[in-house]
Order: C-alpha cells, then structure tokens, then sequence
C-alpha cells in the first residue's frame, strides 16, 4: 500500500481545520498500538521523512516493558527505524476530545527503505506476495467478538456484566441474537457504527453474542489483506473508545469470564484467480468447493498445531480453549459445522470461502492472516488433500489435539520450518523470545484461586 503524500495530508487538514494533533500508530506483536503524538503543523513533514520509532517497539511485552531476549534492545544499541505513514489510514477520531483529534497508521522500514522484519504488517505483506507470485488474491472478512463490562468492579476485584443503558437491570443471561439486547446498547452500537463511517470503516454486521454483556461486529469482505487489517485495528481501537465514554470498557481478552463464552476473531477466507473467479467455487456447485479449497483446507490443517501461538498469544488465550463453548479443539472441517476448526458456510457458490474459527479475540490481525496464508500457500503448494470432512458434531467423534499449553505452542511455533519459512525465521525468533519470557513473568505471579485452594490446605 502506497505511503501518504504530503498533498494528501494538506487536503485532510483543510477538510478538517479543527483538528490540532494527530496520532501516530502502529501495531507491536501482542497488537497493541504504540507511537507519538505530534501536532497537525508536523504532519507535512512525516509524510515526506517519515517519523523515527526504536526498533524495539516489536521487544515490548503486553506491559510495555522491553524483551531483551528479543535483541532488539540494548543489545543491538536500541537504534531507531524509521516508521513511513500508510495511505488512506489518516481518519479523524470522533471519540476524542470531541473530534480535535485524528490517527495515522505507520508501518517500520530499516535504513534502506526494506521493510522491518519484526513489524507485523509487513510479516502479512510477505505473506501475501507468495500468494500473489501464484497469480491469486486472498479475500478476507474479519468477526470480532468482544464484552462490555461494568467499570466498577465486584467486592474481591472481578470484573462484572454491565448495566443496561435503558432499563438499569444488569445482563445476566446469554440472549444470543436478541434483538431487544442490541436496542438496550442501541445509543452505544450506534455511536460505534457512526465512527466507523466517519473513518471510512467497512462494517456489516452486528449481533448479540451468546454471553452477558458480549457483542460481535463484523467487517466486510476486502481483496487487500493489509487494509482489512488495518480496518480490524482502527474498529479495535474504536470500540475501546467510545465504550469508555458510554461509561463501560471494552474488552477483547479471550476469556475473560472463565464460565462464559470466549472472545473469537473468525476470518472468512477465499482466492481470487487473475480473471476474478473465486477459486473455491466449484463450477457443479459443490458445496465442499473445488480441488484449491480442499488443497487449502490441508494447508491450513497441517500448520494449524504450528501457528497456535499466534492463534492464541498470551496467557488467558488458552483458557477460551474448553469444550462445550464453540472453540475449536482440533484441526477438523466440515460443510456448514459450527463444531469444526475450519467451516465452509453455506450459500452462494460464488461467495464459496473457508471460515477459521480458531483464534482468539486478543490476537494481532496482521499476524493471524500471515499464518492463515501461509498455511494455504503451504497447501496449495504440495497440492496437500484434507481429512475427510466432519458430519455431525466434532467434539464427539475426534480427540482434542490442538495444545492448550501456552509452553507447547511456543515450542511448535520455534521448530516449525514451513511457518519460519513463510513469516521469516528472524521474526519467528523474535516473537518467540518475546512470548516466551512473558510467559515467565506470568508464571510468578500467584492466584486468588492459588491461595483459596491451596494455602491452608496443604
């Protein structure tokens, strides 16, 4: 995607004189959106130079706090790089300080104007030009889940549901696609959708998930996987802030209720040859497609133990991983199955697409559609044939196999040659180290449920 011009710059300022500084973002590993703040007089020049950012923006833990097993530290002298602004992505924000305020998305360059490998979007922007070495473009669509919840906490520290807006009752139940659900929070999902219009955000749909307090909004179908990327990080960002000025916080942890439902980050995926056909549609109408989807299907299948940490990055991301709430326990598929890790909706044979339902809601977007491409390049490649599709409910008739050990998933991902190969061994390596001593951190920290169990009983 092409860099914004300093023209372009010049014209959003006139159509939007009231806004007087603009924030810089870009996205580390764990997703999180880091950066500066400059005034809009300053904005001219980082569109012609650019803007300088420590390399190490991609050593930093879910605290901010620099990985120096990473190297990207001190030792390698913590230098700069310099991070070029992405077209299109200059957009007001609404929600802040009542629209004085815009955001611009960057992405991270070495001295020679080669792409940085750490930086997650151009892992994704690898990623795809191997599909497009095929002469095939990948289409995407991205479903993020999320809770509101209260921003008073219960009596021991917990977070709760939230209040309705409307009658003051606090969500106790599931009330999966309520109507009546979606007009209580009508003023919030309405102050959501104005925003993201505002912002040029594609949205779809919005329903009522099957927890208390739980929404899903969806994005379009894009042929760029950056820019839907770059739509799923800006809604993110959103979302977070026009809850908290509704009163509630957003979260888009992965479990954040041990006994409800977690939050997914589903992807619709398919392949646009060079003549514009979808490759998955099968011209007898097949609804299990045509030889590239079964071929990507196994792609997908046989990385699927390998990308887990990505899939699932952090330490809550394995608790989403139980039985009974739709979450994925092992590398099936199937027609129009929600119980399968890789679904093949029904409907128009022209719209014929594979839906990954493995990730969680707390995964980095660039990285998780790196890792699904790379696995349908993979398959593609070997022309790899897939299991055979699962028919009826697949917790009962396959075995979980995907890990649920945070340790395991790391360890996969280190050794896994067709992942290094495709996303870059360096970044591998540094995304690895980074999880790797987070985990570490995470590990000294002990429990309310450690101590109620454990301290006077054994």
């Amino acid at each position: 995607m092409p860099s914004l011009t300093a023209d372009q710059a010049q014209e959003f300022l006139a159509r939007h004189p009231d806004i007087d500084s603009i924030d810089l973002l870009i996205s580390d590993l764990n997703g999180v959106m880091r950066g500066k703040r400059i005034p809009r007089d300053s904005l001219e020049k980082v569109c012609r130079h650019g803007v300088n950012l420590p390399a190490s923006v991609f050593a930093l833990d879910i605290n901010g706090n620099t990985i120096e097993a990473t190297g990207l530290g001190l030792a390698s002298g913590d230098g700069d790089r310099v991070c070029r602004p992405i077209s299109d992505t200059l957009l007001p924000t609404p929600w802040l300080r009542r629209g004085r305020q815009a955001q611009l998305l960057m992405t991270m360059f070495e001295p020679d104007n080669t792409p940085f490998f750490a930086d997650p979007r151009q892992v994704l922007s690898q990623a795809a030009e191997r599909l497009r070495r095929r002469g095939l473009t990948p289409v995407v669509a991205l479903e993020m889940e999320f809770y509101l919840v209260d921003r008073e906490r219960t009596p021991d520290g917990t977070i709760q549901p939230p209040c309705s807006p409307r009658s003051g009752d606090r969500a106790a139940r599931s009330q999966l696609y309520s109507i009546s659900e979606l007009d209580e929070y009508a003023d919030l999902l309405d102050d959501i959708r104005d925003a993201a219009d505002c912002q040029g955000l594609p949205l779809d749909t919005t329903l009522k998930e099957c927890a208390p307090g739980q929404f899903e909004i969806t994005l379009t179908h894009c042929d760029d996987v950056l820019r839907a990327c770059d739509s799923a990080v800006q809604l993110k960002r959103l979302i977070k802030g026009v809850a908290l000025n509704h009163g509630f916080e957003a979260t888009f942890m992965a479990k954040p209720y041990g006994l409800e439902a977690g939050n997914g980050t589903h992807v619709h995926l398919s392949l646009l040859e060079a003549d514009g056909r979808n490759a998955f549609a099968a011209e007898d109408n097949d609804p299990l497609g045509t030889p590239r989807l079964h071929q990507a299907v196994a792609g997908l299948i046989a990385l699927m133990p390998d990308a887990m940490a990505i899939f699932a990055p952090n330490l809550n991301s394995y608790r989403r991983f139980q039985p009974g709430l739709y979450v994925p326990m092992a590398p099936t598929w199937g027609y129009d199955n929600r119980s399968v890790a890789l679904r093949i909706p029904s409907g128009a044979n022209e719209a014929r697409r594979i839906e990954h339902r493995v990730a969680g809601a707390d995964v980095n977007p660039y990285l998780l559609l790196a890792a699904l491409l790379a696995g349908v390049e993979h398959g593609l490649a070997r022309r790899l044939t897939p299991p055979e599709p699962i028919v009826g409910n697949a917790y009962d008739q396959v075995e979980p196999s995907l890990t649920n050990s945070w340790q395991q998933a790391l360890d996969l991902l280190a050794a896994s040659a067709p992942l290094g190969e495709a996303l870059g061994h360096d970044f591998v390596r540094v995304f690895v180290a980074n999880r790797r001593a987070e985990r570490v951190q995470a590990l000294q920290a002990v429990s309310h449920l450690e101590y109620a169990w454990y301290l006077r009983h054994v």
